[in-house]
């Protein structure tokens, strides 16, 4: 089928499921006429090659059996699986939905879960709000304490433009001591969801998060009430940015926007007041396109990283693979209007046939996992990208990029690593799939020098100068590395030293009796967390990962994937053994540890428990600790629920 004609179906299944259904061609149907599908069958055709594969980024059959049948049909039906479930009909997506799924209905919010005042306050003036200036002698303790926590933020994926993920003492009002008392303030559960995979972001006494079944959810971050919700057509990931919203004839801004994406390729803004859909925009029409990073802004102009899970869809024996280019996109803020994109790769074009008989294209890949950093100084983007899918190799993948803000015309590259070429069936000759996931972060060290200091998943760290098109400074190894190994979802620092964790996640030779096909993750291998100094990549300390308990679940590994947060004197870090960890920053003595693997009782009603903790990490405003856990991909543990942590 052309592209064009998939492209357009889908636009009418998202339009019109129940319209399409009734023309799509029914497989797997039960024997006689006019029978009801059976589920198994159905999974067994359209699925099992995929979720019954081991593929660590596909949740297994066990992480969709603990989900709600509601759920698994609204994914199929306008979620992350539309690509693949537009050629069943109707009664089929039921089926496999019913076959696989819980009978927990899809659960939303109680009326006791909203605020008895919904108003969301958020600073007015059009500023995104700045650290609090010092009280006068005449301010009361009532005025200074709201002022405080109006001014106290943490906005998107890292409180700065820098991508440190440092909160200086003024905004995370927490300090080593006590960090050492930090206690459950109260739990969020999300409804109907097996894993909480987004980082919150919190602006003042507002806190907004997604969510794995698509809802963005408006709370009080100091109880967690809900103020509003919206549905989005496909599981949030994305950290969520908050920027002014300036609207054309205004005088002055008083409201402000939400601006995040979505598994599916859809790109939001929201009203951050009410949760009113502003625009939507579809960034990139390859239908295995979604969108992990977080967003930056700068002007009025938002930079959009884009990815794609192509790499492990080419494990179906029928598919042709690949041809998702990664790339940044430029929108408008004020619109969605599309100013300019810089593709990380060339076009692909046929150049054969795989063992399986299927076309080959190249070249493909370098995806953009992680969110850019801004460098206003030299009017620069700086990119992290991933590795080809398909060869050719391109000089962007495995490297640094630097665009320009006004244009998106590649200024320089620095390539870590060439020639890394990776997909699912491409054999044990390719590889190793070192991509650079993580956000580069730009500082200064203690002599005032800048530096781009980016993790890999090789296991190495490195420093760039961007005065000098990214010249190498130094490098030093802090794990081994591999396809699920090494500096993974993000660093930390404060310009004295970086702070990284590692995945290096293992596996045994031992079945996972609940996925016979999957080997079971070593419960014993994987993780550490190294600081670093900046000034030239000298090993301070390292911490090695705990092993898991004997009594912990299956799933249970020491990997440390999750990214780092950093306030004066403590990190903090996230484990895939559903631990939160706060280390001392200038010895690694272990402050204080909580074990996210227990049900909660909430604020919501919902029925929560925490699991692994992969991607977001902690999120430290205003003397509290946020946090997410439960991530069911590579065997992690399954949960459903947001953390607030604040001194006893």
């Amino acid at each position: 089928m052309r592209r064009a004609a998939v492209k357009l179906m889908l636009a009418a299944f998202a339009a019109a499921p129940a319209a399409l259904a009734a023309t799509a061609p029914a497989a797997a149907a039960a024997p006689g006429a006019g029978a009801a599908p059976s589920g198994a069958a159905v999974y067994q055709q359209h699925c099992a090659k995929c979720h019954d594969s081991g593929a660590e980024r596909i949740p297994p059959r066990s992480a969709l059996q603990s989900m709600p049948a509601a759920q698994i049909l609204r994914t199929l039906n306008s979620g992350e699986m539309i690509a693949i479930a537009f050629t069943l009909s109707g009664p089929e997506r039921r089926a496999v939905a019913a076959y696989l799924g819980t009978s927990a209905p899809l659960v939303r919010p109680a009326a006791a879960a909203f605020c008895t005042d919904r108003t969301v306050r958020l600073p007015a003036g059009g500023g995104v709000p700045t650290a609090p200036t010092a009280p006068s002698a005449s301010t009361t303790a009532a005025t200074a304490a709201a002022s405080a926590a109006t001014a106290a933020t943490w906005n998107g994926w890292s409180p700065r433009d820098d991508n440190a993920r440092f909160q200086p003492a003024v905004e995370a009002r927490l300090d080593a001591a006590q960090v050492r008392r930090l206690r459950l303030e109260w739990a969020f559960g999300f409804a109907g969801d097996s894993m909480a995979f987004a980082p919150p972001t919190v602006i003042g006494d507002e806190l907004f998060v997604g969510s794995a079944g698509g809802v963005v959810y408006a709370m009080r971050a100091s109880s967690g009430c809900l103020q509003w919700t919206f549905q989005a057509n496909g599981p949030v990931r994305s950290s969520i940015l908050m920027q002014p919203l300036e609207e054309p004839g205004a005088q002055h801004v008083a409201q402000h926007v939400l601006l995040f994406g979505d598994l599916t390729g859809w790109f939001y803004a929201l009203r951050a007041e009410t949760g009113e859909l502003l625009w939507k925009v579809q960034v990139d029409s390859n239908d295995s396109t979604r969108l992990t990073g977080g967003p930056a802004a700068y002007r009025g102009v938002v930079f959009v990283p884009i990815a794609s899970w192509e790499e492990t869809r080419s494990l179906a024996p029928d598919y042709d693979c690949c041809r998702f280019r990664g790339s940044v996109v430029a929108l408008r803020i004020r619109d969605g209007r599309l100013l300019w994109r810089a593709w990380m790769t060339g076009v692909p074009v046929a150049r054969g046939r795989s063992s399986h008989g299927t076309i080959e294209y190249g070249p493909s890949g370098v995806g953009v996992w992680s969110r850019p950093t801004i460098d206003a100084a030299r009017g620069l983007l700086y990119v992290g990208t991933g590795d080809n899918y398909t060869g050719p190799a391109s000089p962007t993948s495995d490297a640094v990029v630097a665009l320009e803000l006004a244009t998106g015309r590649t200024r320089w590259i620095r390539q870590l690593l060439a020639a890394d070429i990776y997909h699912g069936l491409c054999g044990s000759t390719c590889g190793p799939d070192a991509d650079v996931g993580s956000s580069p972060i730009l500082t200064r060290d203690p002599e005032g020098h800048e530096l781009l200091l980016v993790g890999q998943k090789s296991g190495v760290v490195w420093a760039l100068d961007p005065a000098r098109r990214g010249a190498i400074l130094w490098r030093t190894r802090v794990g081994e590395g591999g396809t699920n190994g090494g500096v993974q979802w993000g660093m930390a620092s404060d310009g004295v030293r970086v702070f990284a964790t590692v995945s290096d996640l293992r596996r045994t030779a031992q079945s996972d009796p609940l996925n016979p096909n999957i080997n079971q993750v070593d419960r014993a291998h994987g993780g550490g967390l190294t600081a670093l100094r900046v000034s030239d990549g000298h090993t301070l300390w390292r911490v090695a990962a705990a092993a898991c308990a004997p009594q912990a679940p299956i799933g249970c590994s020491p990997a440390q994937p999750g990214a780092v947060t950093e306030i004066p004197g403590v990190v903090f870090t996230t484990s895939d053994d559903g631990h939160l960890r706060a280390y001392a920053t200038d010895t690694g003595e272990l402050l204080w540890q909580f074990d996210t693997v227990r049900s909660f009782t909430t604020v919501d009603g919902v029925a929560a428990r925490g699991g692994s903790m992969d991607g977001p990490g902690a999120v430290v405003v205003n003397g509290v600790v946020y946090v997410t856990s439960g991530y069911t991909r590579n065997s992690g543990m399954a949960g459903n629920v947001l953390l607030a942590f604040a001194p006893g």
